[in-house]
C-alpha cells in the first residue's frame, strides 16, 4: 500500500485563491517600498553556516536548519569523536551550510561582498522565504516570507522616521490598525549599566523579549537564571514590564548613574517624538514601549515592533537599528536600519477581518465555450486580440457538454463567458452572458472588450 504523502511540520500548500490574497500583500508592499525609491535584491536560500552563526544569539543558533555536506559526510569524523555522541561537535564537522533564518544578516554579507559596486546610502528591498526550526503554531512557522526593506551606510534618525512612514503607508493600503511600539537598545543598555551589570544586556534583552509569550514571573525568573541582581529584576518587575516609565523618569536615573550611552538612547527617542509631530500617520499609533527589547543581537538602536489593533496574534512586522553587523564581515562604520513584513502573520489577520478585495479572487476575465473545432479555430483569434487589451482569458480545451463548461466558469469565478456559435460566427458577433446576473448581450469584440475592461 503506498505511504499516503505529507509535508514537512510547520510548512504549507497554497492554494491559487491564497497565492491571489498572498500576492497582494506582496504587491501592495513592494508597490510601497518602490514608492520610498527602495531597489531590490535576492540572496541565495543557503548561506554558510560561517555568515549564520553568532548573529542572532544562542536561542537563534539553535532554530537555524542545517544542511548535510554532500557524500559520505561522516567519513571525516573521527571514531573517537562519534563515540562521544555529542551533537553540536558531530554536526559542526559534518555541515558547513545552512537555510537562511532572516534576511538581515545575508543583506549585511551582500553590503560587504559587494561595497564597490554599491551607491550609499543603499536602500534595498527584499522578499523571500526564510527558515527557523521552531516548534509550529498558529501564526508561527518554520518557513515564511519577510518583506525586508532597509537603508544602510547612513546614521541619519530621518531614516528611522521613513522606516515608520512606510509602515503606515502599508497598513493603511492593507486597512489594518496597528501600533507602532517603539523603544531603544541604548535605554535597555543605560539600564543595565545603572545597575552594574552591562555585561548582562544580551541576557536582559533575551528575556525580556519573551514577556508577552511568557509572563512577567517567568521572565524574573530567567533573569534571576542568568545573574541578573535582584534590584535589577525588581525595577524590571515594577517600572519596565508596566510601563510606568516615562522619558523624563530614565534621564533622571541615567543622569543620575551617569550613563551616557541611555542619555544618548533618550535623545534619539526624543528626536523620533518630535519629528513624528511634523508628519501626519494613517493608521498606526505609536506607543514608546520600554519594555520592548528585540531578542536578536545585531540591534543598537531604535527598535520597532507592530502589533494588530483588532487581532491578538503577536507581532506583524519588526525590526530596528544595528550598527555593528556589518562589522562582523570586515566592513567597519557602516550602520544600517530595517524593519520586516511578516507576510503570513499579515495574512492571518486580514483572513480574520475579512479584508481582501472580493475581486484578488478572479483571475480569469471571460471564458470561450468550446463548441467543436470550427468555433475554437475562430476563437483563438478573438482571444489573441482581447489578451493584446491585457484582458484575461480562456478557452475550454474541449467541446465538453455547455454545463460542464458553465460549471467551470462558475467554479473559478469567471465573470464574463462568451459563447461563439454558427449563428455569431455568420454574423460576426458574440453573446456575452455576465454570471453574476444571468443577463445575456449581443456584442461585437470592440464592446466585449470596453466590458471586460470596465
Amino acid at each position: 500500500m503506498a505511504q499516503k504523502p505529507t509535508i514537512p511540520k510547520g510548512t504549507r500548500d497554497f492554494s491559487p485563491l491564497v497565492m491571489n490574497r498572498r500576492n497582494y500583500i506582496f504587491n501592495t508592499i513592494e508597490k510601497v517600498f518602490k514608492l520610498y525609491g527602495f531597489l531590490q535584491i535576492e540572496t541565495p536560500a543557503i548561506e554558510n553556516l560561517s555568515v549564520l552563526m553568532g548573529k542572532y544569539g544562542d536561542e537563534g543558533d539553535k532554530l537555524l536548519f542545517k544542511i548535510l555536506n554532500s557524500g559520505d559526510f561522516l567519513s571525516k569524523v573521527d571514531d573517537k569523536l562519534l563515540s562521544k555522541k555529542n551533537s553540536t561537535e558531530i554536526t559542526n564537522k559534518i555541515s558547513e551550510k545552512g537555510l537562511r533564518y532572516d534576511l538581515t544578516v545575508p543583506f549585511a554579507r551582500y553590503v560587504v561582498q559587494h561595497q564597490n559596486e554599491i551607491t550609499f546610502p543603499f536602500k534595498r528591498y527584499q522578499i523571500q522565504p526564510v527558515w527557523r526550526a521552531d516548534r509550529p503554531q498558529k501564526g508561527r512557522y518554520r518557513e515564511f516570507y519577510q518583506c525586508d526593506v532597509d537603508i544602510i551606510g547612513s546614521n541619519s534618525l530621518l531614516n528611522e522616521i521613513e522606516i515608520i512612514k512606510i509602515t503606515d503607508k502599508i497598513f493603511s493600503l492593507l486597512d489594518l490598525n496597528i501600533t507602532i511600539k517603539i523603544n531603544n537598545r541604548k535605554i535597555l543598555q543605560g539600564i543595565a549599566e545603572s545597575f552594574n551589570q552591562p555585561d548582562k544586556i544580551i541576557n536582559i534583552a533575551v528575556a525580556i523579549d519573551k514577556l508577552d509569550k511568557i509572563g512577567i514571573n517567568k521572565v524574573a525568573n530567567e533573569l534571576k537564571q542568568n545573574n541578573i541582581n535582584d534590584d535589577l529584576i525588581k525595577f524590571f518587575k515594577n517600572s519596565i514590564a508596566n510601563n510606568n516609565l516615562s522619558l523624563e523618569n530614565l534621564k533622571k536615573l541615567f543622569s543620575d548613574k551617569k550613563s551616557e550611552i541611555g542619555l544618548k538612547g533618550i535623545n534619539e527617542l526624543n528626536f523620533i517624538k518630535e519629528y513624528l509631530s511634523y508628519i501626519k500617520l494613517k493608521k498606526a499609533k505609536i506607543e514608546f514601549d520600554f519594555s520592548l527589547a528585540r531578542g536578536l543581537n545585531y540591534y543598537t538602536g531604535a527598535i520597532f515592533e507592530v502589533k494588530s489593533n483588532d487581532i491578538e496574534i503577536g507581532s506583524i512586522t519588526g525590526g530596528g537599528r544595528y550598527d555593528n553587523l556589518s562589522e562582523v564581515f570586515g566592513l567597519k562604520n557602516v550602520s544600517g536600519v530595517g524593519i520586516s513584513f511578516g507576510a503570513d502573520r499579515i495574512y492571518d489577520v486580514m483572513e480574520k477581518l475579512n479584508k481582501f478585495p472580493k475581486n484578488i479572487e478572479t483571475t480569469t476575465k471571460i471564458l470561450f465555450v468550446n463548441f467543436g473545432e470550427t468555433e475554437e479555430k475562430y476563437c483563438l483569434k478573438l482571444i489573441d486580440q482581447i489578451r493584446d487589451n491585457n484582458i484575461n482569458a480562456e478557452l475550454y480545451p474541449s467541446a465538453a457538454k455547455l454545463k460542464k463548461q458553465i460549471s467551470y466558469a462558475n467554479n473559478k469565478n469567471i465573470p464574463y463567458v462568451a459563447l461563439i456559435g454558427e449563428n455569431e460566427i455568420a454574423q460576426n458577433t458574440i453573446t456575452l452572458k455576465n454570471m453574476k446576473s444571468g443577463e445575456q448581450l449581443k456584442v461585437d469584440i470592440n464592446k466585449l472588450i470596453n466590458i471586460c475592461k470596465s
